[in-house]
């Protein structure tokens, strides 16, 4: 980047999953993020979300997004083939959920965010050759990563019946497709004390179900802060008739333990696998308890 006079480099506060990552400080003390791929699947991922966020930057200035997001300032081509890419580092603190309060507040500002984001044309994600999924395809991924799973012998019976009976509910994946960011956690949502700042790696978005990106929160937020997320994300929504939007979220947040025990199949990862193990035993105790509480109050 010519003129940029660095004397200082950090590293981040996240870690960077699939890239390397350093804060660069110049000598107007401005922060400067540097992301280099680690493999060439992390080195195809950067450049359609590279392409992807440059058009998300024109729906924050023309006012779609109430949020910013990263704005490619350089590159740097890396001696092993491909580059890294060089941001202004976006302002914000990684979101605490525990943090999350009731009300007009982070809460909502967390609903408008993901309202906002889902009311975007997908156009900008087909035209960055990222992934699109009709609802009928997507009910298949799914549907296929639950079979993977339960031919590893490791998922409780009743909880492979409890996802088949889900999938198989023709009703519950009437959806329309949204822009997803579709890799969400706290470590990619930056805020201040009261609003959503920035939210960071789009390498994962596509075309999907707009559950997906609601899930983390319906099952890790505050319930009491949850009511004012769905409040505020239900009114930036334009015209969502989606009954089912709330259950396949929830859904969405136990598919994801089996996607956790398939990742640990597939790297050889024994910690990974007891972790997921233990955890799929967890939820199939808690869900069967669930509905055995909703099978009394029904009778």
């Amino acid at each position: 980047m010519p003129g940029l006079d660095a004397y200082d480099v950090r590293r981040p506060e996240v870690s960077g999953g699939d890239f390397d990552i350093a804060v660069v400080i110049d000598a107007a003390r401005r922060r400067w993020v540097v992301r280099s791929p680690t493999s060439a699947r992390s080195g195809a991922l950067l450049e359609a979300e590279v392409e992807l966020v440059e058009a998300l930057a024109g729906q924050v200035d023309a006012g779609h997004l109430p949020f910013d997001v990263p704005r490619t300032a350089g590159f740097a081509h890396l001696p092993e083939g491909g580059r890294a890419v060089v941001y202004p580092q976006v302002p914000g603190r990684p979101l605490r959920l525990e943090a999350l309060r009731p009300g007009p507040g982070l809460a909502a500002s967390l609903g408008r965010a993901l309202g906002a984001l889902h009311e975007l044309p997908t156009a900008l994600v087909e035209n960055a050759g990222l992934p699109v999924y009709d609802a009928t395809t997507y009910r298949d991924r799914r549907q296929a990563e639950v079979d993977e799973a339960a031919r590893t012998g490791k998922v409780p019976t009743t909880l492979l019946r409890r996802w088949e009976e889900r999938l198989e509910d023709v009703a519950l994946w009437r959806f329309q497709p949204t822009v997803v960011h579709g890799g969400l956690t706290t470590e990619h949502v930056l805020v201040d004390d009261r609003t959503v700042t920035g939210i960071l790696d789009w390498g994962d978005a596509m075309v999907a179900d707009p559950a997906d990106d609601l899930s983390w929160l319906l099952v890790a937020a505050p319930q009491e802060a949850v009511d004012s997320i769905m409040e505020a994300y239900q009114l930036r929504r334009t015209e969502l008739t989606d009954s089912h939007l709330t259950e396949r979220a929830l859904l969405a947040g136990e598919l994801a333990l089996a996607r956790w025990l398939l990742y640990g199949v597939r790297t050889g990862s024994a910690d990974v696998v007891d972790d997921a193990v233990q955890m799929l035993h967890e939820l199939d105790e808690s869900t069967r308890e669930a509905d055995a509480v909703a099978g009394r109050s029904i009778g």
